[in-house]
């Protein structure tokens, strides 16, 4: 029997070797283009015939773009309006990603269950974030470290614990996102265990499975609702970031 983490394996369908470097196609790449398609598909079809009055495919993507304009400007101020299309890009590939890693049936891969992929884009906002403090700040970014009208005598101790929770941000970003993931489907995978093995004993074991299949329906809308909170929560989190190193309040 499957193991309830096999739904995580990397799985190489085209491997390629150039100059020494491993860059085969594998199952992540190929759901990481899906979910980039779907996105395109998403964003173009809805805007493709603009109306004044829109249906609901124009309802739904404009709905998109006003939450994350409104969730930026709110968090980072109007300075932070510049960098809405990175922020739009990474919650809309994040939800993407998670939504579809639960299409039942067809072996979905979930691209955020593996913490290379989480770990990438976090440290990539950790130092696109700490660039852009030092660009607008210059050395006086560094003052975000020292909290103000802190005591002296406890301010060595501060500093460090400043900085150490500033270093660790791409960590608990990463882990967040992939540890839901990971949680979510192996739940899935366990209860749908039950189901099968006591479906297959037959009698009142056979009777006894709708337990278990009436909590995987549940766990499904859960893992539904964490998909889209964890998309959120990750591009709140940037746009606090943001806010940090553009006004360092």
């Amino acid at each position: 029997m499957a193991g309830p983490l096999e739904q995580f394996e990397v799985i190489t369908h085209v491997p390629l070797q150039v100059a020494g470097y491993d860059i085969s196609i594998t199952n992540s790449a190929v759901y990481m283009v899906i979910t980039l398609a779907t996105i395109m598909i998403f964003m173009v079809g809805g805007m493709r015939k603009t109306a004044l009055v829109p249906g609901r495919w124009q309802s739904s993507v404009e709905m998109c773009y006003e939450f994350i304009a409104r969730m930026l400007g709110d968090t980072a101020g109007p300075e932070g309006r510049k960098y809405f299309p990175f922020v739009f890009t990474l919650f809309m590939f994040i939800l993407a990603a998670n939504l579809i890693g639960m299409v039942p049936w067809i072996h979905a891969f979930t691209v955020t269950s593996h913490i290379a992929v989480t770990f990438a884009m976090a440290f990539f906002i950790f130092i696109g974030v700490t660039i852009i403090g030092f660009i607008k700040h210059g050395i006086g970014f560094l003052k975000f470290f020292v909290p103000g009208d802190a005591p002296i005598a406890l301010l060595p101790l501060l500093v460090v614990i400043e900085v150490v929770s500033y270093l660790s941000r791409p960590i608990s970003l990463s882990v967040r996102l992939f540890a839901n993931m990971v949680a979510g489907h192996t739940m899935l995978k366990v209860f749908g265990g039950f189901v099968v093995s006591l479906a297959a004993a037959g009698g009142v074991l056979a009777v006894g499975s709708i337990v278990p299949f009436a909590f995987i329906v549940a766990l499904t809308g859960l893992e539904l609702l964490v998909a889209c909170l964890q998309a959120y929560v990750f591009a709140v989190l940037t746009c606090i970031y943001l806010n940090d190193a553009l006004h360092m309040h």
